[in-house]
């Protein structure tokens, strides 16, 4: 009597993507494969399945880095199964600390891949990943703006300018402006350098405010309720709302707080070894953009909710840093649950 095999062939491609080149380890769930170095093009890779796998469910990951999603969702065009991994995450043994490569690192992937031990991160919608290119472009700006005043400030107290303690201010006001244009130097060289350095922060700022515009327009045009929910929180202004939505994504996605507070970074550090336990702070692993404006807008809400008041004060004496964090963690668990509950927030009620 003959018996015939009614599982699916199955294939597994781990692949360690680059600009030039990528290098691919395959192995079928009977067989460890070979490894490969294609060009960088995922319809390469699906040449080669079709010519040498035809029939074959194939399975595949890559680490997420400078090629983003693009990869991911030609690959599910296909009708792969395809996962996008955080590095971090692939197991990698003692002597792969030591020995790494690219071949080792796609053989890595494809033997996790394999044994089902890989969790792909989530990937957003195309929609939310470029309105995400441009908050964070925003955040570019902000950073390249601060950059340009601290450079302006640093070559006036370089050249023993003294700038008026009234206009001496973080944000600079267009008195200050006027001021700085309106300076004078004995050789037009120097005026020449604040000529330039001046352009600069007009372009970067005119640039900024463009994309702030752009950002708070899109968010309540396309995602209206979530941007208006956010809004009624104190301390979650246009911005910190717009960060929400392009950051995190839709909070109805993460099953508990727990995990959005592990996405966004919000849990300590924990190490524990017998009777011994020790925190070291906030965890590495974290939505690092996030995690800092939600910090910020916790100032903000601790003026005008009085129950976030209170929760600061019943922690009086404790380092006023971990309190911050404390109170922005509870800040972040009130966001969660607007949105989950599609209530608005209202100021001083118990949650």
């Amino acid at each position: 009597m003959k018996t015939k095999d009614t599982t699916d062939s199955k294939l597994f491609i781990g692949i360690d993507v680059h600009k030039r080149s990528w290098k691919i380890h395959t192995a079928t769930d009977l067989f460890d494969g070979s490894d490969l170095t294609i060009p960088p093009n995922a319809y390469a890779l699906q040449k080669y399945v079709d010519k040498h796998f035809t029939g074959y469910q194939v399975y595949c990951c890559y680490e997420s880095g400078c090629c983003g999603f693009s990869h991911h969702r030609l690959f599910e065009s296909f009708g792969w199964c395809s996962m996008v991994v955080n590095p971090a995450d692939v197991h990698r043994p003692a002597k792969a600390q030591f020995q790494k490569s690219d071949k080792i690192d796609a053989r890595l992937l494809c033997r996790e891949l394999k044994d089902g031990r890989l969790r792909g991160i989530h990937v957003p919608d195309i929609e939310r990943e470029y309105l995400r290119c441009l908050f964070r472009r925003r955040n570019d700006l902000v950073k390249e703006l601060r950059k340009i005043k601290t450079q302006i400030k640093m070559q006036l107290l370089y050249l023993g300018v003294e700038i008026p303690k009234e206009l001496d201010q973080p944000h600079w006001s267009h008195k200050f402006r006027n001021w700085l244009k309106n300076l004078s130097f004995d050789y037009t060289t120097m005026d020449y350098c604040l000529q330039t350095r001046l352009a600069s922060f007009d372009f970067v700022d005119k640039q900024q405010r463009d994309v702030s515009v752009k950002l708070r327009a899109y968010c309540r045009k396309h995602y209206k309720k979530d941007y208006y929910l956010l809004r009624s929180v104190p301390g979650v202004g246009p911005i910190v709302a717009c960060g929400i939505i392009c950051e995190l994504g839709d909070l109805r996605r993460f099953k508990n707080f727990k995990q959005l507070a592990s996405y966004v970074g919000l849990i300590p550090s924990v190490h524990q070894s017998g009777d011994s336990l020790t925190t070291s702070g906030l965890t590495p692993r974290a939505n690092r953009i996030m995690r800092s404006y939600l910090v910020e807008a916790t100032w903000v809400a601790l003026r005008f909710d009085p129950v976030m008041q209170a929760y600061y004060r019943s922690h009086k004496g404790k380092d006023v840093k971990r309190i911050l964090v404390k109170v922005a963690r509870k800040l972040l668990s009130r966001i969660h649950a607007i949105i989950r509950t599609e209530t608005p927030y209202q100021i001083g009620v118990v949650s």
